[in-house]
């Protein structure tokens, strides 16, 4: 089994493949206005477990959902990639980073997203909560929930009217794969990935919104200095796509790196 995917070809086949991973509630389609300005590389937008066209592919932790990545990368014989992801994509792609045989690898863009906790209580708190929040995504009206989810701090820079187009974007997914995934890949059975990261060898490079205080003091904490998105908080590359993308192409045509 493999996960759903857009696949681009680039101008340059030389080039490593760009391989796009969304947050949660999100999808593939997340990355397009993005993905755009990349057109010289080869591109891959994956649906992760429970989300738009792999809504109906399940995964029990974070080690299946990898698994589940690296098939499907094999499948369009990507040999060489970046994996560039938001949120839960970012830990996805962090995860992927420190296990397993990553030759392939070219490097890491993470954007808004959290390398594990450290610390026990934190872990069983988060637990607990995201273990509420699938069972009201299985019990509720997905609309309420998600007026509610859109509402915790993270999204302080939202305005009503982004709020309400975020609501009715998400209200077309599947809220029992949304639950099971939550379950899944909850921060609090995520390993602490901390010091494998500060130890890759690849290009690790972090991205947040200005406003996005939570990220940028977790990146903080990674001893990386965040490349900041103006005019933009958690979701930064919705909310300022053009800014995020010229980071983006700036990060990708490091020294060293190949560049079209």
């Amino acid at each position: 089994m493999i996960l759903h995917a857009v696949y681009r070809e680039g101008r340059d086949a030389r080039l490593p493949c760009l391989v796009w991973l969304h947050g949660f509630l999100g999808c593939q389609r997340e990355w397009e206005a993005v993905s755009e300005q990349f057109l010289d590389w080869p591109q891959l937008r994956i649906d992760l477990p429970g989300h738009g066209n792999s809504a109906e592919i399940t995964a029990s932790d974070f080690h299946q959902v990898d698994q589940l990545l690296r098939k499907t990368l094999v499948s369009y014989n990507i040999l060489k990639y970046w994996l560039i992801g938001y949120s839960l994509g970012g830990r996805v792609a962090m995860v992927h980073a420190c296990q397993g045989e990553n030759s392939g690898l070219c490097g890491l863009v993470i954007e808004g997203s959290h390398p594990g906790l450290a610390d026990e209580n934190t872990r069983r708190e988060r637990q607990a909560s995201d273990k509420l929040w699938a069972q009201r995504l299985r019990t509720e009206a997905l609309k309420d929930v998600l007026n509610d989810w859109y509402q915790q701090p993270v999204f302080k820079s939202l305005n009503d009217s982004q709020r309400a187009a975020l609501i009715a974007l998400r209200c077309q997914n599947n809220a029992a794969s949304l639950a099971a995934m939550l379950e899944a890949t909850s921060l609090g059975n995520q390993p602490d990935l901390r010091t494998a990261l500060v130890h890759m060898p690849q290009p690790f490079f972090y991205i947040c919104g200005e406003w996005d205080e939570k990220f940028r003091a977790v990146a903080n904490s990674l001893a990386l200095t965040p490349h900041l998105i103006t005019a933009a908080g958690h979701n930064a590359h919705r909310e300022n796509p053009v800014a995020f993308s010229a980071c983006l192409l700036n990060l990708l045509r490091k020294p060293g790196e190949d560049t079209p």
